[in-house]
């Protein structure tokens, strides 16, 4: 399974694809981190990102799209910021007929460190030693959308597989 994973952002936007399988290491495809300028119009910013997740999807051609759930922030505008390019992202993957999950940034620290209390010195350590890689992914939002898509390989990969087997029971395709 290959997964073009999303840490969303107006500001900074990470990207990373990886390929795997649940339970096994994942290898490291690429990673990005589409930058706008806070001056340009929103409008541009936002275009500029939906131009850019969309040429990674089709570079790409991942199976699947995990994007980071926008959670309460204190600052409005930062939040406001990450919700924006949180829909362009899942949009990106919508629009090419992929599946698109998101997930909040506790079950991926959980899914890659063991903890959900992880901070981000932790994230950006196990996800180079997951991927073994000779140098940590720079900057954290390239880190953290890889880490996106390895949580996605061990936990979307079967969620999609279990939701997939109880569809078939309900049509009455297995016993």
């Amino acid at each position: 399974m290959r997964v073009l994973g999303v840490d969303p952002g107006l500001t900074r936007c990470g990207v990373g694809v990886v390929e795997g399988v649940p339970g096994r290491p994942c290898t490291l495809v690429a990673y990005y981190v589409v930058y706008t300028d806070p001056t340009d119009d929103l409008s541009l910013r936002l275009l500029h990102l939906d131009r850019s997740l969309t040429d990674l999807v089709a570079e790409h051609r991942p199976d699947a799209v995990a994007v980071e759930r926008v959670f309460s922030q204190h600052n409005v505008r930062t939040v406001m910021g990450t919700a924006q390019a949180s829909g362009i992202a899942v949009l990106a993957g919508a629009r090419a007929g992929l599946p698109v999950q998101t997930y909040t940034p506790s079950e991926v620290k959980a899914a890659v460190t063991g903890s959900g209390q992880a901070d981000k010195k932790q994230m950006t350590t196990m996800v180079t030693r997951l991927l073994r890689l000779a140098e940590p992914p720079r900057p954290a939002d390239a880190a953290d959308a890889l880490a996106l898509a390895i949580c996605h390989v061990w936990r979307g990969g079967t969620r999609s597989k279990l939701a997939e087997a109880a569809d078939r029971v309900r049509r009455g395709g297995a016993r």
